[in-house]
């Protein structure tokens, strides 16, 4: 592959990569949630048993005291709650709200009309392969939103 070719590629991916996540983030507002990209990339964590600040922030690759931040941001937003560590006193265990599962379906479901309209250019088909081919290559490991 030509110098030009890969840079092509990487360029393809990057804007894929973004509108994927505009419009999801735009599906999920309109569905009535407010919030940020970030929120379901901590959603993803943090569903279905919960997370520590601590694993939350590794997670996102953040501080603890980022994480912290943003689990009050969640908090104040509806998004999550704070509750005792079933195993280790000395933590928090961070868990969705009921509001939080309702905004990560919207997201589901977003992400969901996003691939449809793939669907109707590329044929259900191709996006199975594309699916296929970008599986075997992706890297295993948190999803981390590009702060």
């Amino acid at each position: 592959m030509q110098n030009s070719e890969a840079l092509a590629l990487t360029a393809a991916l990057l804007a894929a990569a973004g509108d994927l996540t505009r419009r999801i983030n735009d599906g999920v507002e309109a569905r009535g949630f407010e919030g940020r990209p970030a929120h379901g990339f901590a959603f993803a964590r943090l569903a279905p048993d919960g997370a520590t600040v601590t694993e939350l922030a590794a997670h996102l690759g953040v501080t603890k005291q980022a994480a912290s931040q943003f689990v009050d941001e969640l908090v104040r937003k509806g998004y999550v709650e704070r509750r005792p560590h079933p195993v280790d006193a000395r933590a928090r265990l961070v868990v969705l709200t009921e509001r939080g599962r309702d905004c990560t379906r919207a997201a589901e479901e977003a992400a969901a009309d996003a691939v449809r309209a793939w669907a109707e250019v590329l044929g259900e088909d191709e996006v199975r392969l594309l699916c296929d081919r970008l599986g075997r290559i992706a890297p295993s490991g948190p999803l981390r939103p590009a702060w």
